[in-house]
């Protein structure tokens, strides 16, 4: 028997212009995927950039929140001790007023010991005279004792010790009334000092200066309540506005999340694509990072196999910080290891793509061992700037993007944030993570970050 050959049954046209039409309606399809894809990149890119500045906002608006409750705390202080300024001024009225009764009392008693004086003057000037006449009666007793010649002797050493003694009696008394007298005229011009007639044009010197005290302590008093009503008025305005910092603060907090939401779906368009099997721009580095994960994980795997390290070093989250680094830098068991194992991949990484900015290894707590090698910089102390920028190993970097790559365990993670420079600089870019498994356990995940 021969075998028949039979020519494979042509085409019909209507089957051509079927399989023609549905050729164009995948490209079309695929087309659109694509500019699907495009178009959530973009509005990530957007949703990122947006979500950056609200975080710099809200930031700013709690360190305002907090320096207006500052401020308003010490305003409140500032008033409380206005109050006591009133109090005190109103005691040194007291005070005033109590020294002016003192002062006048002294006034009173200044007048008293004038009279006094007066009185003992005026002894003093009779004593004077009475000395006086007891000298003559004894000047003439003196000189009819002499007449009487030896008889009269005696008398007259009686009569010349009289007349003595009168003098003694005489100087003694014109210098008492010389004392009064000088005691007299400073009295009187400590009365004048001290005189309180407010009506009189001469009022004492004394006075005058307490008035101009009672013044003075009036004119603090008013100014201190004045400024206690403003202070009051500005504490009340203050509340006012740090309601509203609380406020716009919480507004910003729930724009902050929003934001969150708003990019979350746009990264989640994204991969929906990438698992769609439909290329992208993103697929080159979603592939590259999912290789090179697995090449850490065998790394690490290969390093348990040679007892290089154990389990327990590898998984250790004791992190250990770095005295005086700024940021904080931290060590773990499993540092070595890393220096010597990850540069091989993660430096290789960076040629990939003149987009990729950086890839590193990190743990499931975004703690990064070792970085690339151009940002693993000895700090500067005290240059923090210039240290978050170039010195970014041995630290953990748990914000939102950071941890989301760390603790992913899906095939791939894509994602889209900005990242600080230092020094108030901030870059959009795009991030492709990829879980990285050893001994059946998940480590952590290889970050792949580039430019849109």
């Amino acid at each position: 028997m021969f075998a028949v050959l039979r020519r494979p049954a042509a085409a019909t046209p209507v089957d051509a212009e079927s399989s023609t039409r549905q050729e164009a309606d995948q490209g079309r399809l695929q087309q659109a995927i694509q500019a699907i894809a495009g178009h959530a990149s973009s509005m990530g890119r957007e949703a990122a950039e947006v979500r950056g500045v609200i975080e710099d906002t809200t930031k700013a608006a709690h360190r305002s929140a907090e320096a207006v409750s500052a401020l308003a705390r010490q305003v409140e202080q500032i008033t409380q001790s206005q109050q006591g300024i009133v109090s005190m001024t109103q005691g040194s009225h007291a005070a005033v007023a109590r020294a002016r009764d003192a002062v006048e009392g002294v006034g009173r008693e200044v007048t008293a010991i004038v009279g006094t004086l007066r009185e003992v003057a005026q002894a003093a000037g009779g004593i004077t005279q009475i000395a006086l006449q007891t000298r003559l009666v004894a000047f003439n007793a003196s000189v009819e004792a002499k007449r009487a010649g030896e008889a009269g002797r005696g008398f007259g050493v009686v009569a010349d010790a009289v007349k003595d003694l009168a003098a003694q009696v005489e100087d003694s008394s014109k210098r008492i009334m010389a004392t009064v007298a000088e005691l007299n005229t400073r009295i009187e011009a400590l009365a004048g000092e001290i005189r309180a007639d407010a009506a009189d044009a001469s009022q004492g010197a004394f006075h005058r200066a307490l008035a101009d005290v009672e013044g003075g302590v009036a004119r603090i008093g008013e100014a201190a309540g004045a400024s206690r009503g403003i202070c009051a008025e500005l504490n009340q305005r203050m509340g006012g506005i740090e309601s509203e910092m609380h406020a716009t603060g919480s507004a910003l907090d729930a724009a902050m999340k929003r934001s969150e939401a708003f990019l979350t779906i746009s990264e989640q368009m994204i991969e929906t694509v990438a698992e769609c099997g439909v290329e992208t721009e993103d697929t080159p580095f979603i592939r590259a990072v999912q290789q090179a994960a697995g090449e850490i994980a065998a790394l690490l795997e290969g390093a348990l196999a040679r007892r290089e390290a154990t389990l327990d070093q590898l998984f250790d989250e004791q992190y250990r910080s770095l005295p005086g680094s700024n940021p904080a830098q931290h060590e773990t068991r499993f540092v070595a290891l890393a220096d010597r194992l990850f540069p091989a991949v993660q430096e290789r990484m960076l040629e990939f793509s003149p987009k990729v900015v950086f890839c590193i290894a990190v743990d499931r707590n975004g703690y990064v061992a070792t970085h690339n090698r151009k940002y693993c910089q000895p700090q500067r102390p005290g240059d923090a700037t210039w240290n978050t920028a170039n010195s970014r190993w041995r630290r953990i970097f748990n914000d939102r993007t950071g941890l989301a790559s760390a603790r992913n365990t899906h095939p791939f993670l894509l994602q889209t944030y900005r990242r600080d420079m230092g020094g108030g600089k901030f870059v959009v870019m795009k991030e492709a993570a990829a879980p990285i498994v050893v001994a059946g356990r998940h480590w952590g995940g290889l970050r792949l970050a580039f430019h849109f």
